[in-house]
């Protein structure tokens, strides 16, 4: 085993192979190591995340390193027969690679079971193991769409999309099954170690999946409920996540900056973890139908209420005010920062999607974005937890044309970059370019990153704050609505500690990237450090 670090809570555990990979994870799965607090299995590695105050990355190490990666052979799961109909615009392409014809890869493919190995990428997309063996590349130019049900290869693994995303693996034909479905007991069709058998379902011209839409943002509005005017550019339901779902392929989500979160909650007396909206460069406007207490925390913006009367008040950001019946409230643009969290008393009474009302934009996971007539329901509340009169921003918000430094801790991949690319990430400015969203922040600076190592690296677990890295050489920060895993090398992740500035930084800023040290495998600890400890 080789171990690398990721970020300061998280621990890359590299190994020969797939077989050894899931002997790994079973083994962690079964007998489950303190601090653990979840695991991203991949094709060689296993991403595991950990609280540092129970252990240390190389007490973790060093009790990863002593488990049995022998060879032993999973019990086989349940059966799930997938029909396929095999007419995918790269068949031609990979029977010439393979060296065979269109009709034997067919024939291959539904000749033999494959198994779940694992399940990243998207909630619902299952990297499948064995079957007919085949190995072929990605596409050298991915496809900026390729459509829910698309059954494809890549490398060593099948899979079968089960929403229309971009995508770079060949696609050899599509199937109506329906691979994630909140309505089901288990959302993800397919899960790690059940078996899969493609059936030849024969030629079809068109082939639709329903995929279900994105759940709607609350319950039927009472008596107390917020008129949503306009929600601006974009305004989200938003939390603190839903942690520990990768086994479905399902990231965390939750808030861009989760201190603004818990100020915002605090302020009105809710529990900090509780759903605020969080609203992207202002222009939320909505009228509050019944009485409230609210916050708005985060962003430099100006807060106007217009009561009914045509007082107009500007309650300060970080502190409670009084909602009246009829009042309208308006978040304007911000002039630093750029996401505000709009806390009400009570919470709102929308039903959560996975334990969770955070959106996830990139998995589709989670309330719809508000729409202007939306109504918000609230639950009153009288008594109970007291509002926080002395909530304070924990960082000055950055503006544009400003450069902010977020601290890097190098690894996991940073060794597939040169000695003068490490150099340039840390001394050259990166611009924010308006192409950023929840998905990440992506960067353009003059001179761009070179790669030491060529060659494709197989899908592994990404974590929020890696800076990864496309052939381009202009990284990609990712922030809360990452894939879970990724195929691009990642070169350092931004520190936990700054990722709520990393949520706020507006495009056409510049970021300095300061790295905490320079780049080192982990050294498992021996028994006699770990007791010191």
């Amino acid at each position: 085993m080789r171990f690398y670090p990721v970020s300061l809570d998280a621990l890359l555990v590299e190994l020969a192979n797939l077989d050894e990979t899931l002997a790994l994870f079973d083994a962690l799965q079964q007998a489950p190591i303190a601090g653990v607090e979840d695991i991203v299995p991949a094709a060689r590695t296993l991403l595991v995340y950990f609280r540092p105050s129970a252990l240390s990355r190389e007490a973790l190490a060093a009790q990863i390193a002593g488990r049995d990666v022998g060879a032993t052979a999973r019990q086989a799961g349940k059966l799930i027969e997938i029909p396929v109909h095999y007419d995918g615009e790269d068949l031609d392409d990979v029977a010439r690679e393979l060296g065979i014809g269109r009709d034997e890869v067919i024939r291959r493919h539904t000749g033999s079971d494959y198994s779940v190995a694992f399940c990243g990428f998207a909630p619902g997309f299952a990297y499948l193991s064995g079957g007919a063996g085949f190995v072929v590349p990605r596409r050298s130019t991915p496809r900026t769409r390729i459509p829910a049900g698309a059954v494809a290869l890549a490398g060593g693994f099948s899979g079968i999309y089960p929403q229309a995303s971009p995508g770079g693996w060949q696609i050899i034909g599509v199937t109506a099954t329906r691979m994630w479905d909140l309505d089901r007991d288990e959302p993800a069709l397919l899960q790690p170690g059940y078996r899969v058998r493609f059936v030849d379902a024969g030629p079809q011209a068109a082939v639709q999946v329903q995929v279900p839409a994105p759940a709607l943002p609350v319950e039927p509005a009472a008596d107390n409920h917020l008129e949503i005017v306009s929600p601006g550019l974009q305004t989200l339901f938003q939390d603190l996540g839903r942690p520990g779902r990768a086994g479905q392929g399902v990231s965390a989500s939750g808030a861009l900056d989760r201190g603004a979160l818990r100020a915002a909650n605090r302020a009105v007396g809710n529990d900090p973890a509780s759903a605020c909206l969080e609203v992207l460069m202002g222009g939320l406007s909505f009228v509050c139908r019944g009485h409230a207490v609210a916050a708005v925390t985060g962003a430099t913006s100006v807060v106007e209420v217009r009561t009914p009367s045509g007082q107009v008040l500007r309650p300060a950001l970080y502190a409670p005010f009084t909602l009246h019946d009829g009042d309208q409230v308006c978040v304007q643009a911000p002039s630093a920062g750029l996401r505000n969290y709009l806390a009400i008393r009570g919470g709102f009474s929308a039903a959560p999607v996975l334990g969770s009302l955070a959106t996830d934009t990139l998995a589709q996971v989670g309330p719809k974005p508000l729409a202007a007539g939306d109504r918000l329901g609230f639950n009153a509340r009288v008594g109970g937890t007291a509002v926080s009169l002395d909530e304070q921003p924990a960082f000055a918000m950055p503006r544009a044309g400003q450069v902010v430094t977020l601290d890097v801790v190098m690894g996991p991949r940073s060794d597939w970059f040169t000695p003068e690319a490490h150099t340039v990430l840390a001394e050259q400015p990166w611009q924010v370019t308006p192409q950023s969203n929840r998905i990440g922040i992506r960067l353009a600076g003059e001179q761009p990153l070179q790669r030491a190592i060529d060659g494709e690296l197989p899908s592994e677990g990404t974590s929020v704050g890696a800076i990864q890295v496309p052939p381009s050489g202009q990284p990609v920060l990712f922030l809360a609505d990452h894939p879970l895993t990724g195929g691009y090398p990642v070169i350092g992740v931004v520190a936990p500690y700054h990722l709520d500035l990393a949520g706020q930084i507006p495009v056409n800023a510049h970021i300095r990237f300061n790295p905490l040290g320079a780049f080192e495998p982990v050294r498992p600890a021996h028994s006699d450090e770990i007791q010191a400890r």
